[in-house]
């Protein structure tokens, strides 16, 4: 693998156009998860998937076959900032993607009605309850870039495909849980409130920060491998890493930006379902019955609240 990336021409804007590979593995696992998709999606009875659904989720994975397929993929055991930006993508955008085209509740849809309820009750189970705890996630999703790129997992990733590859689908799976558990737009075994994913988030910028700079003010990574290509073109080795150090470090905090845009607006939309829903109440026990002719309210507001008056109802003496 260092022949073959010592042996690269350098790396200009018409050969990160141009170049490409067939990476059997990254076309494998794409063709399996569009394939999949596709296929639950033409077996699911009822109404009409939502088309934004399945363009989300095969644009998440095409982010895979672009990362390994394009130029990303075939400098990224020459140029640090490449695999870099592969990592981020894996991380960040891959699995943002994938969540976002409902695979649970499509999968869910396929089940019969008796299956379907035994699966409902293990994903609310206490075991995942707990490991989708917002501590646990948080720990998910900022420990892998760090447990990478600070220990000899990321030499070693450099030298097998095979290392690679697993490092990839954890990252991938990584992210999956974090975005899975805080769009919630698949079941989840939590319903924790959307502030607490605002606040991994921040968390998450911080582990973003910590780790660029690390890599922009520590030492090397990986220093025998990259300079054993005597590659005479492009950045130098250090230049090469602060700018993987700049990619780890803004490109997570660029792609967060939109999928705040996103939590803030599903927060949004569920405030005003659940105020339409006091409303509709609130004018239902307004609405005098047949029977309520002289009746009189008590004049204690909370007793008409309907979230309220269960906790607050006088009870007989």
């Amino acid at each position: 693998m260092t022949i073959a990336a010592a042996a690269l021409p350098p790396l200009t804007l018409a050969r990160a156009v141009t170049a490409w590979r067939a990476d059997p593995g990254t076309l494998a696992a794409t063709a399996l998860l569009v394939g999949g998709y596709l296929a639950a999606r033409a077996r699911r009875a009822g109404p009409v998937w939502p088309r934004a659904r399945t363009v989300c989720f095969a644009l998440g994975a095409a982010s895979i076959a672009l990362v390994g397929c394009s130029f990303l993929g075939v400098y990224d055991d020459t140029l640090f900032w490449t695999r870099a930006t592969q990592n981020v993508v894996l991380l960040m955008v891959t699995p943002l993607l994938l969540a976002m085209g409902s695979p649970v509740r499509l999968a869910a849809d396929l089940l019969p009605p008796g299956r379907r309820a035994r699966w409902s009750r293990r994903l609310h189970s206490a075991p995942l309850r707990a490991l989708t705890f917002p501590l646990v996630v948080t720990v998910v999703l900022v420990l892998p870039l760090l447990v990478l790129y600070l220990s000899p997992l990321y030499p070693l990733t450099l030298r097998s495909t095979l290392a690679s590859a697993l490092a990839g689908t954890v990252l991938v799976a990584a992210g999956w849980i974090y975005f899975w558990t805080r769009l919630r737009i698949d079941p989840t075994p939590r319903a924790d409130s959307y502030l607490v994913t605002l606040w991994i988030t921040i968390v998450e910028v911080v582990g973003d920060a910590v780790l660029g700079l690390v890599l922009w003010l520590g030492p090397l990574v990986a220093a025998d491998h990259y300079l054993a290509l005597h590659r005479d073109w492009g950045p130098s080795v250090r230049v090469d890493q602060v700018l993987g150090a700049g990619v780890l470090w803004a490109g997570g905090d660029v792609v967060g930006l939109p999928f705040i845009g996103i939590v803030v607006a599903r927060m949004t939309r569920e405030d005003e379902q659940r105020a339409e829903v006091i409303d509709a109440e609130l004018d239902a026990l307004e609405e005098p019955g047949p029977d309520d002719e002289g009746a009189t309210s008590s004049g204690l507001w909370w007793e008409d609240d309907p979230q309220l008056a269960d906790r607050f109802r006088r009870r007989p003496r």
